[in-house]
């Protein structure tokens, strides 16, 4: 079936597509550093000069390093379209390397840096890079298999450690810098650019099988960056926080491809575990976080707040907080801010709400963003109590990012916003979500049949998520396709809803919820290895770790009460019937999650299924 293309939408695609005619991500580098010249662009804690706190560079400075990297790939024998691995820690060089690779007509891809080495030698062998960019020893490690088996790799690039590895093909990111001192030829490489040309291939995370390699061009990224940007209502340099890894679609939108277009200055951090250090010290104007980010912010805060042994400072908050969530309400498409609901919001304001964005590092924060995931309502509505208003947006690195967005002229709690301009969306038969327009991949790289299961004959993207649209065009996400509990007296269930809920506990910091052919639902709960030991300790319970902890009477009971507190909330075949309390803490290193924190359901249901299998008996 052949859909045409709405007006509107054609309308907005025409613009879009003249703003970025004749562009690729190379030129939009240097119109940067022509037009932002000396100001700050990339930060990082690497070489930090004596007495501060960060490495800058400018834009300038980006545009001429970016330029010797990709004369030193040109030097090296890079030619067009040539792949160039990068698995580097989230920092300037990192960045460098992708501009660089770009520049010089070739396509950099950020491997996560959590792969095994199966999976970096499978990547390696189908996409063949020419040139791989390591972090340190580890990742070196990490590569091994490849580099032994795949003839491809003649240069590997060491950002450190490179006296600890024995190879000839090995050389510092120093040595490589020194080989594109003459950086007359890049012009010509430029040149070579098209918009169909790889901008990168972003292999995902092999949660369900060999990882898949999307690619993306440099017309998919313009799109989307220029889009990104419209939707968000940014305007002039932001300042953020580059925390999340490189080879995620959000980060590599917002870190790597939309700053060139305000002059933006990102401040890049090695490991998500300094964030909140971070977000004290940078106060971003911009602010990406997955939903576990902000559950974290949330459970803190809660934890912090309930600490207070004056119940005249926690009713200040409350009522601050209910201030703070009807001003945000008042924002939602469809209604209307009076002077009242400003006026409590601004006294509020004054009276806490400042203080506590001011003590988060969110005070300045003018856009704030959620995706990768479901963002829990009660969630969204705290943040909704402090201020900030969350913008959840939804896409899959296939569509280049967000294909759907709230932000400041389009937004309801509870939904992932209006689809962008430009974009087609709809609903599938079975309500899966579909999507069509210029951020759509071409397809998976030398996956053909993968390629065919993905993108349909009319073009549609099948996202493999089941949501709903409601009257004014906000789209909701209902669950996975794949991931949705079916049991066997053939009740349709999402299990996000059900963990969403649990998670609510402060105490809880992962839950899964299974029942797929059984005759009910049943959960596998995680502590939450910062606020559990807290909450302990001032209960009094002498525990040795995380582990003992678990098994503790007074904790099981907390976590019983979490349990109650959603089956209170769930349809009576939704109500978790039976759980477990794991002596396991669930982290980005463990296998039971991805790189962005989200639950592999597949390993959880692997590894315990003893666990699984107890609870039903």
């Amino acid at each position: 079936m052949t859909y045409e293309i709405p007006a509107d939408v054609a309308a907005a695609r025409e613009d879009y597509e003249a703003r970025i005619l004749g562009l690729h991500m190379p030129a939009t580098v240097r119109k940067a550093a022509e037009t932002y010249a000396d100001m700050p662009a990339f930060s990082d804690r690497f070489d930090v000069p004596e007495g501060e706190t960060w490495s800058t560079i400018t834009w300038r400075e980006t545009w001429e390093r970016t330029q010797q990297v990709a004369a030193a790939l040109i030097d090296l024998g890079v030619d067009k379209g040539d792949p160039v691995a990068i698995m580097a820690a989230n920092r300037t060089a990192h960045t460098l390397a992708d501009y660089g690779a770009m520049t010089a007509a070739a396509v950099p891809m950020s491997i996560y840096n959590t792969l095994a080495q199966e999976q970096v030698a499978f990547i390696a062998a189908e996409s063949r890079p020419v040139v791989v960019v390591l972090e340190d020893h580890d990742r070196y490690q990490r590569w091994e298999k490849a580099l032994s088996e795949v003839d491809s790799i003649r240069h590997v690039v060491m950002l450190g450690d490179a006296d600890r590895v024995d190879d000839p093909r090995v050389m510092t990111w120093d040595e490589l810098l020194a080989r594109g001192t003459d950086t007359s030829g890049v012009e010509a490489r430029m040149d070579a650019i098209t918009p169909s040309l790889p901008a990168t291939y972003l292999y995902t995370s092999g949660t369900t099988g060999n990882p898949k390699g999307v690619v993306l061009t440099h017309h998919n990224v313009m799109f989307e960056a220029v889009s990104t940007l419209d939707n968000a209502g940014l305007q002039g340099p932001q300042r953020s926080i580059s925390y999340l890894p490189l080879a995620h679609i959000a980060e590599r939108v917002l870190a790597t491809y939309s700053p060139p277009f305000l002059g933006s200055h990102v401040h890049a951090i090695p490991d998500p575990a300094g964030l909140l250090g971070a977000l004290g010290e940078v106060h971003p104007t911009a602010f990406f976080g997955v939903p576990r980010v902000w559950e974290k912010i949330k459970t803190g805060i809660s934890a912090k707040l309930a600490e207070d042994p004056d119940p005249a400072n926690q009713e200040l908050v409350r009522n601050a907080m209910a201030a703070g969530l009807a001003w945000t309400e008042a924002h939602e498409y469809g209604k209307e801010m009076t002077p009242e609901v400003e006026e409590a919001y601004a006294r509020a304001d004054e009276a806490i709400l400042g203080f506590l964005r001011l003590l988060l590092g969110l005070d300045q924060v003018t856009w704030a963003a959620s995706a990768a995931a479901p963002m829990p309502l009660e969630v969204a509505r705290f943040m909704g109590g402090l201020g900030l208003r969350v913008y959840d947006v939804y896409g899959m690195t296939e569509t280049t990012g967000a294909f759907t967005s709230n932000g400041p002229e389009h937004f309801k709690l509870g939904t992932v916003g209006v689809p962008n301009p430009g974009i087609e969306v709809r609903l599938a038969d079975d309500g899966e979500i579909l999507c069509r327009g210029p951020v759509n991949t071409p397809g998976y790289h030398l996956q053909e049949q993968a390629t065919r299961a993905l993108i349909d004959d009319d073009g549609w993207i099948h996202t493999g998520d089941i949501g709903t649209v409601d009257e004014d065009g906000f789209y909701s996400i209902v669950d996975r396709k794949k991931e949705l509990i079916i049991t066997s007296a053939g009740k349709n269930i999402a299990p996000s809803n059900i963990e969403n809920y649990l998670k609510e506990s402060p105490l809880i910091g992962h839950a899964m919820a299974l029942g797929d052919d059984r005759s009910y639902v049943v959960a596998i709960l995680t502590l939450d290895g910062e606020i559990a030991p807290l909450v302990a300790q001032k209960m009094g319970i002498e525990f040795t770790d995380l582990a003992d902890l678990s098994q503790k009477p007074q904790i099981r009971a907390m976590a019983q009460a979490a349990v109650d507190a959603a089956n209170e909330r769930l349809s009576r075949p939704e109500q978790v019937k039976a759980w477990e309390l794991l002596a396991d803490e669930w982290t980005a290193e463990s296998e039971e999650l991805t790189p962005t924190l989200k639950l592999k359901r597949r390993v959880v249901r692997t590894k315990y299924a003893d666990v699984v299998d107890r609870l039903y008996e």
